[in-house]
């Protein structure tokens, strides 16, 4: 047998709800006559058949036919004044929510003026409020089929995220710019997002972004940037690090697969490729000069050698190392003839 419920209403306790579904199960029975009770800061808005319906402000309110005269509307033959009638009740809170967050839940790859192609995550806080509960619960209820909290903070995210990487690829900036421009991003993020959230009936209040990061394989491209910068020279950079893969290869095996030796090498964002075809270029010359498979020649060991001053004066090495390897390679490139 159904329950007919005389006193509708949502105390809120915890205070981080946007939105209560009563009965939390789904629809209930109510009767003419029952009492509904919105608190302060709660609208509660009629739900049926996907459409939000009456609302009510705060107060203690008795249902009659003339307070609810859409959803009375819309029941039309099935009421009458004796019959209670099945409805949810969506209680919004219309309290400003402060200090939500808001985060890229995965990199975002963007073109840098610099770098080239980076992966980047950002996040930040937000506050808003609802401003037009009926509105709310027809968009977020009625369309997205969502009520619980998490579910619609998540909702917001996603449309955030999608106006930041909006924003971020117009502007167009260096990662090494963006830490200064985080109030501008802010600002303009969050005119983006104005109306957004006012299709919601939601009023966003504040958006900030704290921190935009750079992902691990940007860091390291970063410092591949840096390394050439200190060399000053783009080809040496490139002869350099071709060298130095024959060179780890030719350690590790002797007469190891060179190819190997690439791998890793192109992992630079934005520089991968020219590094990976420097490194083909090196590795299909090592081939056809190799007088036998696998072996190294004299010319790779040369340029082996002729790289150790380049990788002491980058700090690669140290001079111990740098004495070992020259001693090393010195008497390999003898027994070379």
């Amino acid at each position: 047998m159904a329950r007919v419920f005389d006193v509708v209403e949502w105390p809120d306790t915890g205070g981080r709800d946007m939105v209560y579904r009563w009965p939390p199960t789904g629809s209930g029975d109510i009767r003419i006559g029952s009492q509904l009770v919105v608190r302060e800061s709660q609208a509660a808005v009629f739900f049926r058949d996907g459409k939000a319906l009456d609302t009510f402000g705060p107060g203690r309110h008795t249902l009659t036919t003339a307070n609810i005269p859409l959803l009375i509307g819309l029941l039309g033959k099935l009421f009458s004044d004796k019959s209670p009638f099945t409805t949810e009740v969506y209680f919004v809170n219309l309290r400003e929510f402060v200090d939500m967050k808001w985060g890229t839940p995965e990199p975002i790859a963007l073109r840098d003026s610099e770098l080239g192609m980076v992966r980047l995550g950002a996040f930040g806080t937000y506050s808003l409020q609802i401003s037009d509960p009926q509105l709310f619960v027809n968009k977020i209820v009625g369309v997205r089929g969502i009520y619980q909290t998490g579910q619609i903070e998540s909702y917001l995210r996603s449309i955030i995220v999608t106006r930041l990487t909006d924003l971020l690829g117009e502007i167009n900036k260096s990662l090494f710019d963006l830490p200064r421009l985080y109030e501008e991003i802010g600002a303009g993020v969050r005119a983006k997002l104005a109306d957004d959230f006012a299709a919601l009936g939601i009023d966003l209040k504040a958006f900030f972004v704290n921190s935009i990061n750079a992902t691990e394989e940007t860091v390291k491209a970063i410092d591949e940037r840096a390394a050439m910068g200190a060399i000053g020279d783009m080809q040496k950079y490139l002869q350099f690090k071709a060298a130095q893969a024959m060179g780890t290869a030719a350690a590790a095996g002797g007469a190891g697969d060179l190819t190997s030796a690439g791998v890793g090498l192109g992992a630079g964002v934005g520089m991968g490729a020219a590094m990976a075809s420097a490194i083909s270029s090196a590795i299909q010359a090592g081939k056809q000069e190799a007088a036998a498979p696998g072996a190294l020649t004299k010319a790779q060991v040369q340029a082996t050698l002729d790289n150790l001053d380049m990788r002491l004066a980058a700090g690669e090495i140290s001079e111990a190392t740098y004495k070992e390897l020259r001693a090393k390679w010195e008497k390999k490139l003898a027994e070379l003839g």
